[in-house]
């Protein structure tokens, strides 16, 4: 399988780096490496996240990591990595789904 980060995942990647970054840019690259790997165990293990409740789609799965949710898409040769979300956010109140991503 192969991994592909849709730019909408890509930008939370950033923020999430910008926001930590104003405490420690050490330990902001630190966390999004470590979430690097976290996704690299889909290569061999795609359907080790759990189903994400908010959908019945059961190839939107979701890797828990610390206080995100790694939200991604399990396709026929790819995974679709589709968001990175903080696990205090509502995904039923964001206007447009990581899954609605074409």
């Amino acid at each position: 399988m192969k991994l592909h980060w849709t730019l909408s995942a890509i930008n939370d990647l950033g923020s999430i780096r910008d926001y930590i970054a104003r405490d420690s840019q050490i330990y902001a690259d630190s966390f999004i490496e470590k979430i690097f790997i976290a996704v690299e165990k889909l290569n061999v293990f795609p359907e080790i996240g759990r189903t994400v409740n908010e959908t019945n789609d059961p190839n939107i799965r979701e890797l828990i990591f610390q206080n995100y949710r790694i939200i991604y898409r399990i396709q026929k040769e790819v995974i679709q990595i589709l968001a990175v979300i903080h696990g205090s956010r509502e995904i039923n109140n964001l206007s447009k789904k990581p899954w609605d991503i074409v």
